[in-house]
């Protein structure tokens, strides 16, 4: 007899529990936050989420790497990665044992638009917390064997980046794109050359030259129930001083889209990176939420387009997917946004997927999309939108994405009801416009021998062929 049998005679009976019901969806939004600004000249938004004990903080610095000095690339990012390595109080190992002690983490990055330090921490030890960040953004130490240290693991990581087929593909776009004297046409935390010539100096001088509160903006976000934010800001990020010194001015954005095919020669490669782009419009543009939309039914999940050709139908590839990434924007309400493709296949169909990718493209401009892709993306972009948001980290970097970009604090709100409301046909139009198949640069980290004759038979540009170094 299995255990699972009832013994003879006796008669077997289970009780279920009554299957759980959906309750009524709540009215869910974007929040909106309070908006404020210390005596020191930071600019602090708050935002209150009952129940979110975990309280993200995000601090906006306007040092954008156009601002790095000629053949320094990368010394923003070393900067960056260097405000927790000690303070005016700690040296780099008590200052990481405080945070620990806090239950907190902070971390930061550099980026064209400036630096971001990030905070998440127990909002029972928020002001601890705090302090320790207004003491890495007010007094970083900078040491010189830190400094030397994170710069050998930036020399260490880019030979592992240069082998990497996606990380290889974006950087020779942004080199195509973009002319040679723009900041945006060379990889964002340095090359080889320019990170070995960063000291601890040149740190100094740019932080020196670019963080001030003055230019800076705080986000925190969670359950600020009962919590003294006020005092708690006013000691520790309200303490840091610095000049009053107006933001530097961005230097328009520029790029060339004309159609094009660049090979990264990987001889041997069993597999071809795809990277397709050029420059289109970002979040202050009012067809952003028709070419969000547009992108996303071409590409932004498995059940796109796409994916459905290429994946399911072909068998080219694991998946491709269409994106925008705002690159940067300005107080005026320009800037620009990488719109692409991307994705890999095997090597033998380099030319049939391309191919069938241009296919899509000419078939989504004569025939538009359908009201059920419209349909489909809409649920999958604003009805996921509460679980998307769901911890304090979400929020508060979506908010601080948006003053990154100069966008009004109910930006993203507005966003979502002005999706709901687009059409098939502006969607369709701005996915076009977008991406359109006679204005494409096509990267492909491949085996330059076995793809570059298929790929000019296929007539979407001229075909140039690069080391793969």
């Amino acid at each position: 007899m299995s255990e699972t049998e009832a013994p003879a005679g006796v008669q077997s009976s289970m009780d279920f529990h009554p299957q759980p019901r959906s309750g009524t969806p709540k009215p869910w939004a974007f929040p909106t936050p309070e908006r404020g600004t210390l005596p020191n000249g930071l600019t602090v938004l708050r935002c209150h989420r009952p129940g979110q004990e975990v309280v993200a903080v995000e601090v906006n610095l306007l040092a954008p790497l156009d601002a790095e000095p000629e053949g320094l690339d990368g010394v923003a990012t070393i900067m960056a990665r260097a405000l927790n390595e000690g303070t005016d109080k700690h040296d780099a190992e008590e200052f990481a044992a405080e945070l620990e002690r806090c239950g907190a983490t902070l971390d930061s990055h550099a980026d064209h638009p400036g630096v971001r330090v990030s905070l998440e921490v127990p909002v029972s030890r928020l002001p601890k917390a705090l302090g320790l960040m207004a003491d890495a953004l007010r007094a970083p130490a900078f040491p010189d064997s830190e400094i030397e240290r994170l710069v050998a693991n930036r020399l260490d990581e880019i030979p592992h980046e240069l082998a990497n087929p996606a990380r290889r593909a974006a950087k020779e776009l942004s080199h195509e794109l973009f002319p040679a004297e723009s900041r945006m046409s060379r990889p964002r935390q340095g090359t080889e050359e320019t990170v070995r010539g960063i000291d601890a100096a040149a740190v100094r001088a740019f932080y020196e030259a670019h963080v001030r509160p003055a230019t800076a903006t705080a986000v925190v976000v969670g359950d600020l129930e009962g919590v003294d934010l006020d005092a708690a800001l006013t000691d520790t990020l309200g303490a840091w001083k610095g000049s009053t010194a107006e933001p530097r001015p961005m230097p328009p954005i520029s790029a060339d889209d004309s159609g094009r095919v660049v090979i990264v020669d990987r001889p041997g490669a069993v597999q071809t990176q795809l990277l397709i782009g050029r420059i289109g419009a970002d979040r202050h543009d009012r067809v952003w939420p028709a070419q969000l939309l547009g992108v996303y039914c071409l590409g932004g999940t498995l059940t796109s387009r796409l994916d459905r050709v290429l994946r399911e139908e072909k068998g080219y590839t694991y998946g491709v997917r269409s994106f925008g990434q705002v690159l940067r924007s300005t107080p005026e309400g320009t800037g620009a946004a990488m719109l692409a493709i991307s994705g890999s296949v095997a090597t033998d169909v380099t030319g049939p997927a391309l191919a069938d990718l241009w296919q899509v493209l000419r078939t989504l401009a004569a025939e538009g999309l359908t009201d059920e892709e419209r349909d489909v993306a809409v649920r999958n972009l604003v009805g996921v939108a509460p679980l998307r948001y769901e911890t304090a980290a979400a929020v508060a970097g979506t908010l601080a994405d948006q003053v990154e970009q100069f966008l009004p604090d109910d930006f993203q709100g507005q966003l979502y009801a002005r999706l709901a409301e687009t059409g098939t046909v502006e969607a369709t139009a701005a996915a076009v416009n977008a991406l359109p198949a006679d204005r494409l640069v096509t990267i492909l980290v491949g085996d330059a021998s076995q793809i570059a004759d298929p790929v000019r038979e296929l007539g979407i540009g001229e075909v140039k062929v690069v080391t793969g170094g």
